[in-house]
């Protein structure tokens, strides 16, 4: 009989991602989580899976092999103090993921304050295109495969390795679990606020991770970051490949539609032609084109595969267009991720007007850290409607420095409305947020449509 979990705060993009393999690999699962919602509760409940909504302590009469616990669960959880309370085994997703699924594999992680996604996903699609047909979980969901999590019979698995910690018993990034042979550094900043006390204590995290990395193995670092340089001055003994400096991997200057060259310590590889935009995409590129190389796939191969890559949805993903004005949903949630991502819409945009929409909803910008890169980051935008429901801190203050070009407003059909007021044909309306955002995009495309 097949050993059961029951997978506490399955709902959410990887320990959903765990359930959906570990059925594959012919697990019986069973979950639960506060709010079982679409699309992940449609996903899980089409291949089998009963889901239950709310931690209730009842659960204890499902009695599985072992509880797998999601960093969504908190001392306090009704379920969890019920499992502690009756000695019941319990693990952490991680952890129990690393045990059951990556052991044996040659694992690919992906870690970075930002792209993880969008680097994961290509580097995925590089060696699908080249037949690995590798296993893998992507924090989002891939424009290029119907699920964002699979498992094969194939030696690779590409991961989104977090710096997030793995568990409310557990304070270590995620990615200290994996083990990876092949481990990206994308660049590193300040984030998880909620989390981590400073710039240092995620850099150590990220030395942990590179402590893990076998000496046959391979760490694809950005050359022109300096906690990365910082990070792997503290000891790495692994070799390292370089990218985004002229000694490693490079990226030449893009043309007017994004395309641009590759080289390797000066020698040209190839012209990568595709419809992504921005600085950032290319350094995710030249990280996930090193990745796939120390795994066989020679740069041609990868090159062409980029030109077929689809993207990540909430990544400058185009929501619709009305009345002649472009709505795009952005998962931008950081200063650096904002300023990034209107500069790749600057690009294509050319001169039309680019109103940003910002709902400052993580932990950390709900705490206000970071709060005074904000204006700055936003600097390609001509006007910004800043969301200001539940801050911790005088927004308006803030963004009266922007002038008349930054509106604040705490209702979110009265921001709705003034966005459409503004908007005129031939404008890009950039939504940016980690979360829903209320279903500001169809609310606004539903009112550009109905105007007159």
């Amino acid at each position: 009989m097949a050993a059961h979990l029951h997978i506490l705060g399955i709902c959410g993009t990887f320990m959903g991602g765990i359930a959906a393999i570990a059925k594959a690999a012919g697990y019986r699962v069973t979950g639960c989580d506060a709010n079982v919602y679409p699309p992940m509760s449609d996903q899980l409940r089409a291949l089998g899976i009963q889901l239950t909504e709310g931690f209730d302590a009842d659960q204890l009469a499902l009695k599985p092999d072992v509880w797998v616990v999601g960093n969504v669960v908190t001392r306090g959880n009704p379920l969890m103090e019920a499992i502690l309370d009756s000695g019941e085994r319990y693990v952490s997703g991680p952890h129990w993921f690393a045990d059951h699924v990556l052991m044996g594999k040659h694992v690919l992680a992906v870690s970075g304050t930002h792209g993880k996604t969008t680097t994961t996903a290509m580097l995925t699609w590089i060696l699908e295109r080249a037949g690995l047909a590798p296993g893998f979980l992507i924090g989002g969901v891939p424009a290029d495969f119907p699920v964002s999590a699979r498992l094969t019979a194939k030696p690779y698995f590409v991961i989104e390795a977090d710096e997030y910690d793995t568990a409310f018993f557990d304070k270590r990034a995620k990615f200290i679990h994996y083990r990876p042979r092949t481990a990206i550094l994308n660049n590193i900043e300040f984030d998880h606020a909620d989390i981590f006390d400073d710039l240092e204590s995620i850099e150590r995290q990220f030395h942990h991770f590179v402590r893990t990395v076998p000496k046959s193995g391979k760490v694809v670092a950005n050359g022109a970051d300096e906690s990365v340089k910082r990070v792997l001055a503290m000891g790495c003994w692994t070799p390292v490949d370089a990218f985004g400096v002229a000694a490693g991997w490079q990226a030449g200057e893009p043309d007017a539609a994004g395309n641009f060259e590759v080289a390797l310590a000066g020698k040209p590889l190839g012209r990568v032609r595709w419809s992504l935009l921005g600085a950032h995409n290319r350094m995710n590129a030249l990280a996930a084109l090193a990745a796939a190389h120390h795994v066989g796939v020679e740069p041609a191969a990868g090159i062409e595969a980029l030109a077929s890559f689809g993207g990540v949805r909430r990544r400058m993903e185009i929501r619709g267009e009305a009345r002649g004005v472009t709505v795009y949903d952005d998962f931008a949630h950081h200063p650096t991720a904002i300023r990034t991502t209107l500069e790749g819409l600057r690009q294509r945009a050319g001169n039309a007007r680019i109103l940003a929409v910002l709902e400052p909803r993580s932990n950390t910008m709900k705490r206000g850290v970071m709060k005074d890169a904000l204006p700055p980051s936003l600097a390609q935008a001509d006007r910004i409607y800043v969301y200001t429901s539940g801050l911790g801190w005088d927004a308006r203050s803030l963004f009266a420095l922007l002038g008349e070009r930054a509106r604040c407003e705490e209702d979110l059909g009265t921001l709705v409305g003034a966005i459409v007021a503004e908007a005129r044909a031939g404008d890009h309306i950039l939504v940016m947020s980690n979360g829903g955002f209320g279903g500001i995009h169809s609310k606004l495309l539903d009112r550009l449509s109905a105007r007159v």
